[in-house]
């Protein structure tokens, strides 16, 4: 289930590194949880609807994002939280929920990233970011799907899943989180597999650290 969320600010300008303040404020709606910590079964986009300054994002019109998750509990609980408290930060406020229920995949196996896609992976002694056009990325991002998959009890041996490396506008981006440079990408994937299995994805996201704001597929 997804709900797509709407702020009626106007002239906001934001930093470009406020994701932090952004996952700080969905942990806030969601409250004490056992999803903090844990093999995240949720995902969420980053703003959309800003424009690069030289000082930063500058939202004209509002600000948007989305949340989705594979549990309708956690989402009855994120909408409870903004109810009791709609501000974001920096002067944003949630003005309007629009729930979406989980659509038909069936004839769709091309998805576009809402965020961009976060792997790493232990190479002796330092953790490695693997980027949509490394030889092993593919792999890493399958397993990384396949562990989520595994969680939530759904056994789909059609699945499968790869970069669209061909894609013209791939890139990728250095994005600096508490302090910390993660090297990720903006790409498009294929998803292979029964259409239970793609709604899983397309809600709780691809690669590691989707509770923090990686990785989110349109």
């Amino acid at each position: 289930m997804r709900i797509y969320l709407k702020t009626d600010a106007r002239n906001i300008l934001l930093p470009f590194e406020h994701q932090h303040l952004l996952t700080g404020t969905i942990h806030k709606w969601l409250g004490w949880n056992n999803e903090h910590g844990e093999l995240s079964l949720y995902s969420y986009s980053w703003l959309e609807g800003g424009r690069k300054t030289g000082s930063g994002l500058r939202f004209d019109n509002g600000a948007s994002f989305f949340f989705s998750s594979h549990h309708p509990e956690l989402i009855r609980r994120l909408v409870t939280g903004i109810q009791a408290n709609p501000v974001l930060f920096r002067g944003l406020e949630i003005a309007e929920i629009i729930a979406q229920e989980d659509p038909d995949l069936s004839h769709r196996d091309r998805f576009f990233t809402a965020s961009p896609v976060f792997i790493k992976r232990r190479v002796d002694d330092r953790i490695g970011h693997i980027l949509y056009d490394n030889p092993r990325a593919n792999t890493y991002l399958k397993e990384t799907v396949t562990t989520k998959l595994k969680k939530a009890g759904i056994d789909d041996e059609s699945f499968d899943i790869r970069f669209d490396a061909e894609y013209p506008k791939a890139r990728t981006k250095l994005i600096t989180y508490k302090g910390i440079g993660n090297k990720a990408s903006w790409c498009p994937v294929y998803i292979q597999g029964r259409p239970g299995t793609k709604v899983f994805i397309w809600n709780v996201g691809l690669g590691n650290s989707t509770g923090i704001g990686f990785g989110a597929i349109k």
